[in-house]
């Protein structure tokens, strides 16, 4: 859980350097970081902990793809989540992509990330590969897209599978994001934990 959601930040974090300086882009969605906690005197000696998300919880994005989300359409969160599941599928030539994208306003958690059976640059996500063809078949480029100069899925699918190489230099390679949490812990009231 702590690998895949610190592995979709990273990500963000290069998304949120290209779109931020786009004049109109304005803020970008942040996957928070989500930390593993051992605790060996109880019972279960592991848990997460992130900082705790006040407001509205809303799901800008499904894992599989088929639920009709009108926050994710008409909210400038959920196109901006949509216009970053596209960013990181065009970026990975279509082998990766986050998706579950969920949270309060721009701050997300919990997401998901779904790769081709062979894995990308040594990851391998934790959803289906299903996810990946229903991204392809759903997703409908909004302006953000356009801002971004993404191209349209709907012209290029059909072409994915001998696309040339579109390997950015810039990317993260999922397998050396590190595994290893925070010793230092934060006052309890920003955190919430989860029990595993």
């Amino acid at each position: 859980e702590c690998y895949v959601q610190n592995t979709a930040r990273e990500y963000a974090k290069i998304y949120a350097a290209e779109a931020e300086p786009l004049e109109g882009f304005g803020e970008v969605p942040e996957i928070i970081p989500i930390f593993l906690v051992h605790r060996p005197a109880n019972n279960i000696p592991y848990a997460t902990v992130e900082e705790e998300l006040v407001g509205e919880f809303v799901k800008y994005s499904v894992r599989d793809g088929k639920e009709v989300n009108f926050l994710r359409r008409d909210s400038e969160a959920g196109q901006k989540c949509c216009t970053f599941q596209h960013w990181v599928y065009e970026k990975t030539n279509g082998s990766l992509l986050v998706t579950d994208l969920q949270g309060v306003g721009m701050k997300l958690t919990d997401v998901g990330i779904a790769t081709l059976a062979k894995g990308y640059k040594g990851f391998k996500g934790n959803c289906s590969i299903s996810f990946i063809e229903q991204f392809r078949a759903l997703h409908q480029c909004n302006k953000y897209c356009e801002m971004l100069g993404l191209k349209s899925l709907r012209t290029t699918h059909q072409k994915q599978r001998k696309a040339t190489s579109m390997r950015s230099k810039n990317l993260p390679n999922p397998s050396t994001v590190k595994k290893t949490v925070s010793k230092k812990a934060r006052e309890p009231r920003d955190f919430i934990s989860s029990e595993h």
